[in-house]
């Protein structure tokens, strides 16, 4: 149509709006829908329409925009933003408008949505708001670009659920569940560490270290199991010195370079030296192509029997029990090959 006759179809539409059968709007709205020359007035009144005639342009009008589809969201109820978290193809600012004012259902439907393109800044929110709950867990972790220190505050959910669990109260003491859950969520932790992309060190060094778990212990686990370019990331949001530097003095620094940047860093004179004793060991394995066997190296030369209770004494303990977690999997690896073999 061109001209007057357009013009008129146009208001005819537009009249519509104001049938008072749902039935006409409905037919209007599925007319419509998938037009990109629809009339926009009427394709947005028929977005804040009732439920089922909504329904229908919100989830297919290319002709509704970004900041259209932001407003709805922010205006409208559950049941709009979940279709709108359902629409095809959706936009990241969308995606982000979902993320922070959404519920559980509506992020649960956002994150079912394949074709959605949602950023890692809106997925580390939803990990913040909706991390305690099990179904928005298990959709976070099938995103491949969840940042890593989402994935840690979903191990720290995870380990707070273990711990509240009914079985897990009553087959354990509380001090022992304190201990299992302490221990596993570091382990985790270090697993994450060991995995994230160069580019997201930073982040998730700053993450661990606002919430207070760069202690020495957690630092020595890493060093001992190999994390050294995550190390290295901790070593330099903690001294404040330079990358480059910092990484020079890990790979080939003299003894007190390397005990100057520890102590830097805010360690004791004592956990330093042990500290020391760890990277010269790494840099041994790493130069004979046999990694693994710091901490019980370690262990045979500072660990005593009967040491008194110190910071040293306490840091030496965790290697221990990380040195025991490797002789465990090695037994457990060595009777997998003898199953396999026979």
């Amino acid at each position: 149509m061109a001209g007057e006759q357009h013009r008129a179809a146009a208001l005819a539409m537009t009249y519509l709006l104001d049938d008072p059968s749902p039935r006409v709007r409905l037919a209007l709205a599925e007319a419509l829908a998938d037009s990109p020359d629809a009339p926009r007035a009427v394709i947005v009144s028929l977005a804040e329409d009732q439920p089922e005639i909504a329904c229908t342009v919100i989830t297919r009008s290319p002709v509704l925009t970004e900041s259209d589809l932001v407003d709805l969201a922010g205006r409208g109820d559950n049941l709009t933003r979940g279709l709108i978290a359902a629409r095809p193809l959706l936009s990241r600012g969308v995606a982000a408008a979902i993320a922070e004012i959404g519920d559980q259902a509506e992020v649960a439907i956002l994150l079912e949505n394949e074709t959605a393109s949602i950023t890692r800044v809106s997925l580390r929110r939803i990990a913040e708001r909706f991390g305690d709950r099990s179904d928005i867990r298990n959709l976070l972790l099938e995103q491949e670009n969840l940042p890593a220190d989402a994935r840690h505050m979903l191990v720290s959910h995870i380990t707070a659920a273990l711990a509240n669990s009914g079985l897990v109260r009553t087959i354990m003491a509380p001090a022992r569940i304190d201990r299992v859950t302490r221990e596993a969520g570091e382990a985790a932790t270090v697993a994450i560490a060991g995995t994230v992309p160069q580019e997201e060190i930073a982040g998730l060094v700053e993450h661990l270290r606002t919430a207070g778990r760069l202690t020495p212990a957690f630092l020595i686990h890493a060093l001992c199991t190999g994390k050294v370019d995550f190390f290295a990331g901790a070593m330099v949001s903690l001294s404040g010195l330079d990358d480059r530097r910092v990484r020079a003095i890990l790979a080939t620094g003299r003894m007190h370079a390397v005990r100057a940047l520890f102590e830097a860093t805010g360690l004791g004179r004592d956990i330093a030296v042990v500290f020391v004793e760890a990277v010269l060991l790494w840099r041994k394995a790493a130069a004979s192509g046999v990694p693994g066997g710091i901490s019980a190296r370690l262990l045979e030369r500072y660990h005593r029997p009967g040491m008194p209770l110190s910071p040293v004494s306490e840091l030496l303990d965790m290697v221990e029990k990380l040195h025991r977690m490797e002789v465990r999997f090695s037994a457990r690896s060595y009777a997998s090959d003898l199953f396999l073999a026979a």
